[in-house]
């Protein structure tokens, strides 16, 4: 895609610092980090979303993300990492190419997901919504 900023630097027009790289994806230091070592892995085909991604392309970030994610653990000496990919603007996407984030993580690393915890009112409520899901799942 012409526009795309991670497509450039898959066609090496904006330049990255390359961590992985191979014929369905590629992984590079994410240039605003929310800990040092970020990094994004970014399918080498243009997708906007998951729901588009091919299952090899997908299955191969997830498996480079949890191994990169390792890797950032040892070198680095963080504690723990989060392997996250936003779907649509409403979830945080601000890059519209597929990108799944590795962000290491510590212990005090004063970062936190600004998640809120919101009950059902009872199990009839969460069967509904279960049945609702199950009736669009196409797998």
């Amino acid at each position: 895609m012409e526009n795309c900023i991670f497509c450039k630097i898959i066609a090496g027009k904006i330049p990255s610092t390359k961590i992985y790289e191979d014929d369905l994806i590629m992984a590079f230091l994410d240039i605003a980090p929310i800990n040092p070592g970020h990094i994004l892995i970014i399918p080498k085909e243009h997708h906007t979303g998951s729901s588009t991604i091919p299952e090899d392309v997908a299955g191969r970030m997830f498996r480079v993300g949890s191994r990169i994610g390792v890797a950032l653990k040892r070198a680095l000496d963080y504690d723990g990492f989060n392997l996250h990919l936003a779907d649509g603007t409403c979830a945080g996407q601000v890059v519209m190419h597929a990108h799944l984030h590795i962000v290491p993580r510590g212990a005090e690393d004063g970062f936190h997901w600004n998640w809120r915890q919101l009950s059902y009112a009872d199990d009839a409520e969460i069967t509904d919504k279960a049945q609702q899901i199950i009736a669009k799942l196409k797998i």
